[in-house]
């Protein structure tokens, strides 16, 4: 016995000095290369804008609008003490109104934004769509994809844009990420983690609250397009996820969720904490064949990007952040595609992709099994 463990011992530490823990070196710092993942701006064309609700979302909205300097004639809200408020703060002179038909009625107005929530959304949509209106629709785009197909094809029917404020494809990190994959930084992508912790304890007591699976499905839709955005457009084969409530929590939604999606030769996971008071983080990390992108910080407006490949480490540099970049982009892109008599790429189709990879690990964390993309519709 002796003699046998004399002989093995060499061979057991050979094996283990090769788990990579010894091979880790000090990374070369090279310049991370310049990508075009800013907002996307119209050229010449001056819009006049609607924006239908005042509620928490639209200050936002408006607050990009000012910035770049485009001009909003009214605002609607069923309450008008709010409407007037919001444009007495972003847009002095707007139209405050209860009345809908002040805005589809006015040929002044080329585009709405609607803002409400989902449910109240969808007839705002179509009646804008009817009265010759491009539109900017809030995120998620609907709850029914039927109904998404149906505003899809009235769009086309009317001649008119339709896009969707899928704003975190233009947050300075996802866009940079995006643009480095396009170009071919790190290859082809193996697997892409998405890890949240982070405080949503604001949405007691409001709306938000009612939603069962609020953080899939409201906050996570963002997770889910980027995922789609970054797989080129491609849905995943099969779709897990999990939801749990916190033991201490006391607000009706589940604060825990998890997401495993299988592509052929790629996994993306994402995992969500929104009950964290200390210590908030959200990073990304995207591997691929030839490299990887890291993005960090406690929020979503803090973040810093990394880019490694055999050149070594960069940090880049970015500009903006995701609740500015991010709106001014939904709606720069509606812009420019108006300009240009294109589609935009943040158009309902591509919305719509995004909403069922969503809706397939909403139907998975009800069912507890995988749901395949194929069954997730049946």
């Amino acid at each position: 016995m002796e003699a046998f463990l004399r002989f093995d011992l060499p061979h057991m530490t050979e094996e283990i000095s090769g788990y990579g823990l010894s091979k880790v070196t000090s990374a070369t710092g090279f310049t991370a290369p310049a990508l075009d993942y800013r907002p996307p701006y119209p050229r010449h064309y001056q819009p006049r804008i609607g924006v239908v609700g005042a509620g928490g979302i639209s200050e936002y909205h408006l607050r990009a609008y000012q910035r770049r300097g485009w001009q909003v004639v009214a605002i609607a809200d069923r309450t008008l003490t709010k409407a007037q408020a919001r444009a007495d703060e972003f847009a002095p002179g707007a139209l405050a109104t209860t009345d809908l038909r002040d805005l589809l009625q006015n040929p002044d107005i080329d585009v709405i934004d609607a803002t409400p929530h989902a449910r109240d959304r969808v007839p705002v949509i179509e009646a804008a769509l009817r009265a010759g209106k491009h539109v900017l629709s809030q995120k998620p785009f609907v709850d029914d994809p039927a109904e998404g197909e149906r505003l899809i094809r009235l769009a086309a029917s009317q001649g008119r844009k339709l896009a969707v404020n899928q704003n975190g494809r233009w947050a300075p990190h996802f866009s940079y990420m995006a643009a480095a994959i396009r170009a071919g930084l790190i290859g082809e992508v193996a697997s892409i983690d998405f890890v949240l912790h982070w405080d949503h304890t604001w949405t007691a007591g409001t709306r938000f609250e009612d939603i069962k699976h609020l953080l899939l499905s409201d906050f996570g839709i963002h997770w889910f397009d980027i995922a789609t955005v970054v797989m080129g457009g491609a849905l995943p084969e099969r779709v897990y996820a999990s939801v749990q409530r916190i033991s201490f929590q006391t607000l009706k939604p589940p604060f825990l969720a998890s997401v495993i999606a299988d592509y052929r030769g790629a996994q993306v996971r994402m995992s969500f904490n929104a009950h964290v008071k200390h210590g908030q983080e959200d990073r990304t990390i995207i591997a691929g064949s030839q490299g990887t992108l890291r993005a960090s910080g406690p929020g979503l407006n803090e973040q810093r990007v990394w880019l490694w490949t055999a050149q070594g480490e960069a940090e880049v540099p970015l500009q903006g952040c995701w609740f500015e970049s991010g709106f001014e982009g939904a709606m720069g892109e509606l812009l420019c595609a108006i300009e240009d008599d294109r589609e935009p790429s943040n158009n309902g189709a591509s919305s719509l992709k995004s909403l069922a990879f969503c809706q397939a690990a909403l139907r998975s964390a009800d069912e507890g099994r995988p749901i395949s993309l194929a069954s997730a519709s049946e």
